[in-house]
């Protein structure tokens, strides 16, 4: 872990590798990927069967054995406990809440010489979401994912998840039942992005694909973009948290974990101006990792990725976070929204001493798929505008490109571009 001082003389050499820490090697796997690639397009199912058989360590028979049944589905759906089922409805119905309200509308503009501009807002025909499956299987994955793209109007979606030897998650099958889901396959890795980005005799070919993944995943994702269109590169998980003397070491030291028993490569990262607090969530992060059934794991993320910083002030705080622009960002002061206006950078804020990122993982309703790495610089979270597409709209009376139609054929002359002029030309009243 790093434990540093802005004060301390190696600091900016620390900060320097908290600021690298989205890097992936893609260039060590991009050759592997590439080969699964072409494979999959030119071979199509009979090389989803192979990589099943090399990778997931079972071999499929015939074309429906990359298929789940509706059945098995609705069958995991029932026999989920009650209360387990009352809060993946409760989950269910917060997101879809939340991004109607993000759902952008068609418009048009009217001008008094009878030009009309707007812009038709579409849903894409098609998407194909990756879950990771087998023992890192996450429903709440599946429906941050699929609610976007109901909401907005796509008609068809397909899930491509991996089954380990032949086993689906359970509670996956039964969350693709509970949002309606018939279309799932038993395909993963970059196998999967290749097959929903080109299709195959089983899998169809998609507009959008979206959702989580290892590096395969994430580096096959990057090379089909432009064949398909992509929501993001995401790398490991990520938390930062700006914190003052109000903050409960406590509850920062388990906030910390949260991100780090993901993965040995996940970030977890606290700034605050109170040596005092950084010394103790120090403590408690140690007492918290022996309570741990993923200990090792997050023992790990936090030695190698790991960071409590003590800077001059709060302003000097949220500079260094702006920078660091992580995933998650907590804001755990009494006045939280005091800070706001100065946060540029982050996937999603939790504001105050009561909201854990693990709130907006499930619950909450704003989407869980979030930038990392960095990336919150200029991406945003995955939401219903990954799911559509926009289109100009223009309509010109006669009236309107009279007068305005000179200046247009004037700078397409300009242009050398002379059939540009002319069909401007065409329609003027002389």
């Amino acid at each position: 872990m790093i434990f540093a001082k802005t004060t301390d003389n190696n600091f900016q050499e620390s900060f320097s590798e908290l600021l690298g820490r989205g890097k992936m090697d893609i260039a060590n796997v991009s050759v592997i990927v590439g080969n699964i690639i072409q494979e999959i397009k030119k071979d199509k199912n009979q090389a989803l069967k192979q990589h099943i058989s090399k990778f997931d360590n079972w071999s499929p028979v015939n074309d429906e054995d990359l298929m789940i049944s509706t059945e098995s589905m609705q069958k995991a759906y029932d026999n989920i406990d009650e209360e387990l089922k009352k809060a993946l409805h409760l989950s269910y119905d917060r997101i879809k809440v939340y991004h109607e309200k993000l759902k952008p509308k068609s418009w048009f503009d009217d001008e008094p010489n009878g030009t009309i501009l707007g812009q038709k807002v579409t849903p894409v025909d098609s998407a194909g979401l990756y879950i990771p499956g087998g023992k890192a299987a996450y429903p709440s994955s599946l429906l941050m994912n699929v609610i976007p793209a109901q909401v907005a109007g796509v008609k068809n979606i397909i899930v491509c998840t991996p089954t380990p030897n032949n086993e689906p998650n359970e509670l996956l099958l039964a969350a693709c039942h509970l949002c309606g889901v018939t279309k799932v396959y038993k395909v993963g890795g970059a196998s999967a992005i290749a097959a929903m980005a080109y299709g195959t005799e089983t899998v169809s070919k998609v507009d959008v694909i979206t959702g989580p993944g290892n590096i395969f995943v994430a580096t096959a994702k990057k090379m089909v973009f432009g064949e398909v269109n992509i929501d993001m590169i995401a790398g490991p998980s990520e938390i930062g948290i700006l914190a003052d003397d109000s903050a409960n070491a406590n509850h920062l030291a388990v906030d910390m974990l949260s991100q780090a028993e993901h993965d040995e490569m996940a970030s977890s990262i606290l700034i605050t101006p109170s040596q005092k607090l950084a010394d103790e969530v120090k403590i408690e992060i140690e007492k918290w990792l022996f309570k741990l059934p993923r200990q090792e794991i997050a023992r790990k993320s936090i030695e190698e990725r790991g960071a409590i910083i003590v800077t001059h002030d709060m302003d000097e705080a949220i500079k260094l976070m702006n920078e660091i622009a992580p995933e998650h960002l907590e804001v755990a002061t009494n006045s939280p929204f005091e800070l706001l206006p100065f946060i540029k950078h982050a996937g999603a804020i939790f504001l105050g001493h009561n909201t854990p990122e693990a709130i907006g993982d499930y619950v909450a309703g704003p989407n869980h798929t979030l930038p990392t790495g960095g990336t919150a610089k200029f991406y945003s979270p995955l939401g219903v505008e990954n799911f559509m597409k926009k289109t100009s709209i223009i309509s010109f009376s006669a009236k309107a490109i009279n007068e305005i139609g000179e200046a247009c054929a004037l700078i397409a002359h300009t242009e050398g571009l002379h059939a540009h002029e002319q069909s401007v030309r065409v329609r003027l009243n002389k």
